[in-house]
């Protein structure tokens, strides 16, 4: 099925030309107004139902959908089960004289029977289809309309082979610059054994190597190594958070070189995005990829042309999942359905990829909500447990080993003794709380800051660490995974292991402090927001009660124990019912496309709102993007341009900013006007909204 839909997306024109003419459409004769008001879509979806019954039916989805989207079986007048009925349209087709075009049809690709065992794989199929045709009718498209757009879209770029060749110049230039440290010399075993690894047939992989031990690059030798081995046509780094892959896509710019990296996600600087980018971010066609677990998942899981566009483009790819602890419970059955499949039938290999491995394979969870994981999922690390022995670098500790909670004022005071600390907290309130108790010139961090303000902040810390400069920063998670910060001193409110292990990871990561360095788990004032946090942090806390020793090493197995136990508190791994969306009906070809696109949401955003923020540095450029919003209306640019000054809030707290006359609605978006309401140390001020306590949430 891989070298099907390989083949069909390399010769996507001559596909999507079969599928134009099966749903009675002509380019040209559109163009010219011949078609009038034909509803060919339809009459090509009429038309494949009853010359292939089921099979028909199944192709009818993305002949019907070339325009406006893969539709759902029942969705009233515009679902499918509605649109085929109306044999009229057939008529309408067959007047116009489209029906002769159809005689001697065949089709294409096969449709894979449905497998018993993996019904799932249908609805992936569909969409690979739908992808294939929707990219050609784009490029086809492009090619009769914006020429030179063609022309720039097909530069050459380098091939896999040439980047390995880069990865491995730039890994033998830090083998020879670095320190003989006991750190580097681990990492040098993590990358032996990756690039070993590389030789494996392609499939499922799991990388389990400490915070500190080299990942990034490590887990990218074995994709460029496993691809060019094995044939893969390109590399896929996807990541948990957009505010630490500026940072991943960075070090690979300084490995590859400008223009080879292909950055795709929501806060990406229209300075640094070039046209020749934003082309290929359209279908992926790029080498090296970094993305996001919200672009890359809601994409498998889409229903619009464009956002289906690029799916085809993963087969026979490597995808390397950073901080695979990260992938959100909610929705964990229908993501490792979808994760399966594409290393089963279109080629994939995928790397889970941290520090703490969650538990991914066979049964997960306990009574209602259980399911069955990954199959032969192959671990790179020859010794997971002896490599976290060797690169142990912090020893943690419980502030009150009964968890009795500690105020803020007392922590305060505790952490004013020290001259470089990094304390994080669960929420925005806590961060905000105690940041108010601590002295002057600590560091507030949180998501009340717009991304630009945390990156400079960020920027700011790393060059005063390494400066041997006094500094406390009061922080929420945003820290946890991907900053590559090196604290000798660490404390973290209670959480979830995998949340503590990575605090502890910002903990003399270089392990240059000469002993362990110092990692402290408090009890906070208040226990976290109820919900998967709260079940976080009840899972460790049970775990620590029982196995502290265990626990507080921070081993694989301690991973193996705390996922076993936070997953059997989880509710659902299938929130939203994709399975009955999408699968249960597999076998009468009945999918809700739309309703399961619509419902396949990462992020909840629910009654949630950005505001663009007057952050001082950059006020003035903010002005004129704001001025330019207003009387000129929004852009691509100006709207990426913006998005890097953007707080997000509940909706209900921006309604009440705008009733006090503190933001302003400028072409739709929501814009400061008060001056008070965005504070250069420590962002969006609590003071502006009267201190509603539904500001803080993460």
């Amino acid at each position: 099925m891989a070298a099907q839909l390989h083949d069909l997306g390399k010769a996507g024109a001559d596909f999507q030309r079969y599928l134009r003419t099966a749903s009675g459409y002509d380019a040209e004769a559109h163009l010219e107004g011949k078609h009038g008001k034909v509803d060919h879509s339809s009459a090509g979806a009429v038309w494949a139902c009853g010359q292939w019954r089921i099979q028909g039916t199944l192709l009818a989805y993305p002949i019907a959908g070339h325009h406006a989207g893969l539709p759902d079986w029942i969705g009233g007048v515009s679902g499918l089960e509605a649109r085929v009925r109306k044999l009229d349209r057939l008529k309408e087709a067959q007047v116009n004289g489209m029906l002769a075009l159809l005689a001697s049809l065949r089709p294409p690709t096969q449709p894979p029977k449905v497998d018993p065992d993996h019904p799932e794989d249908v609805h992936l199929w569909l969409r690979m289809l739908f992808s294939c045709l929707v990219d050609a009718d784009f490029l086809d498209t492009e090619a009769f309309m914006d020429p030179a757009r063609v022309e720039l879209r097909g530069q050459e770029q380098p091939h896999l082979g040439a980047l390995k060749a880069r990865l491995d110049a730039h890994m033998a230039g830090l083998a020879r610059g670095a320190d003989d440290s006991p750190v580097n010399r681990v990492r040098c075993q993590v990358l032996a054994s990756c690039r070993d690894g590389a030789e494996l047939a392609p499939g499922l992989f799991s990388l389990t190597v400490p915070t500190g031990g080299g990942k990034t690059l490590a887990s990218m030798a074995f994709a460029l190594d496993h691809a060019v081995r094995h044939g893969k046509r390109r590399v896929v780094v996807v990541i948990p958070y957009t505010s630490i892959i500026e940072q991943t896509a960075e070090v690979l710019a300084k490995v590859f070189g400008p223009g080879v990296v292909l950055e795709h996600h929501s806060n990406l600087d229209p300075a640094r995005e070039t046209l020749a980018g934003r082309l290929a971010s359209e279908n992926w066609d790029a080498p090296i990829i970094v993305t996001t677990n919200v672009q890359f998942f809601e994409s498998l899981f889409a229903s619009r042309t464009g956002a289906c566009r690029k799916l085809h483009n993963l087969v026979d790819s490597v995808v390397v999942f950073d901080e695979a602890q990260m992938l959100p419970s909610s929705f964990l059955k229908p993501i490792l359905q979808v994760l399966g499949t594409l290393v089963r039938q279109y080629g994939a290999s995928a790397v889970l990829c941290t520090a703490t491995q969650p538990t991914l394979q066979g049964r997960i969870g306990t009574q209602g909500a259980v399911f069955t994981g990954l199959e032969g999922v192959r671990e790179l690390m020859p010794d997971p447990t002896g490599l976290a022995v060797s690169l142990r670098r912090t020893a943690l500790r419980l502030h009150s080993p009964d968890f009795t909670p500690v105020t803020w004022g007392a922590l305060a005071e505790e952490l004013a003794e020290k001259d470089q600390v990094l304390c994080i907290v669960n929420t925005r309130r806590d961060c905000r709380e105690l940041h108010a108790c601590m002295p002057e010139g600590t560091l507030h961090l949180s998501a009340l800051m717009c991304p630009e303000h945390r990156s400079d902040l960020i920027r700011m810390i790393k060059e005063r660490l390494k400066a041997g400069d006094p500094i406390r920063v009061i922080s929420t998670q945003l820290v946890e995974a991907g900053v590559d910060l090196d604290f000798p001193v660490v404390y973290r409110a209670l959480a979830g292991l995998d949340s503590m292990a990575q605090a502890a990871g910002r903990c003399n990561r270089e392990g240059k402090l000469g002993r362990l360095g110092d990692v402290v788990l408090f009890t906070p004032p208040k226990p976290a927001p109820s919900g998967l946090l709260l079940k976080g942090e009840e899972a460790a806390r049970e775990l620590l009660r029982v196995c502290p020793e265990l626990a507080l090493s921070l081993a694989p197995e301690a991973f193996t124990r705390y996922f076993q136990t936070f997953y059997g508190k989880v509710n659902s791994f299938d929130e939203k019912d994709m399975v009955g969306l999408l699968v249960k009906e597999a076998h009468l070809a009945k999918f809700q496309f739309r309703e399961a696109a619509e419902a396949f949401r990462l992020i909840d955003e629910g009654d949630q709102a950005a505001i663009i923020v007057r952050y001082g540095p950059h006020r003035e450029r903010i002005e004129r993007l704001v001025e330019a919003l207003r009387f000129a209306g929004p852009s691509r640019e100006r709207l990426r341009a913006l998005q890097r000054f953007t707080v997000t809030l509940p909706g209900r707290v921006v309604q009440e900013l705008h009733r006090q006359g503190d933001i302003e609605e400028v072409q739709g978006f929501w814009v400061q006007v008060a001056d008070s309401l965005y504070d250069d140390r420590a962002g969006l001020c609590a003071d502006a909204i009267r201190f509603r306590p539904d500001l803080y949430t993460l």
